[in-house]
């Protein structure tokens, strides 16, 4: 008889490990996928993730074939805490069927930025106007689908500033810069 109250105090103690694992999240909010970056974090600190983050476009567009033009991307942290950004963006221009991936601007050094509640942070594409109907010289850009660094889900937005010179068929005359700090 004695071997069954060591067991249920064994099995009891068992459930109560689990129970607080289970709730202890390590107050980011997150469960699981504890990423390396947020280990480098101020303390309180996340990578900002997407759905946490309010976005607000503004273009300053190309007027004609072969001008360039520039479409800033404003985010403002909505997460309710400190978040950290760093980096750029991951930036994909869709037309019809086909999808490009913008290259970094090659001189930009990024940042860390850690961002509270209700601050801003910005990134631009900075893009050349196409020629309007010819496939071969610019795309038809109908969408822009965005990730943050170290976030997973994707955001967008309609593109509505003409066509994008192509450099070649796999590559658009454009770029995107860093995430920098906006505002105030």
């Amino acid at each position: 008889m004695r071997a069954r109250p060591i067991a249920v105090s064994a099995l009891t103690a068992l459930v109560a490990t689990l129970a607080l694992t289970a709730c202890d999240d390590g107050g980011s909010g997150d469960k699981g996928d504890k990423k390396a970056d947020s280990s480098a974090s101020p303390a309180g600190s996340t990578a900002c993730k997407a759905d946490q983050v309010g976005q607000e476009v503004a273009a300053s567009e190309a007027p004609a074939a072969g001008d360039t033009g520039s479409v800033s991307v404003t985010l403002t942290n909505r997460s309710g805490g400190d978040c950290t950004l760093e980096g750029f963006p991951r930036v994909d221009l869709t037309a019809g069927g086909t999808t490009w991936s913008l290259a970094p601007e090659e001189s930009a050094k990024p940042e860390k930025l850690t961002l509270k509640p209700d601050e801003t942070t910005a990134f631009t594409i900075t893009y050349v106007r196409g020629p309007a109907g010819d496939a071969t010289k610019g795309a038809a850009v109908k969408t822009v689908k965005f990730g943050l660094p170290g976030a997973g889900a994707d955001l967008s937005f309609p593109w509505k500033y003409g066509e994008v010179a192509l450099r070649s068929e796999s590559e658009p005359d454009a770029s995107v810069g860093p995430l920098q700090r906006a505002g105030d």
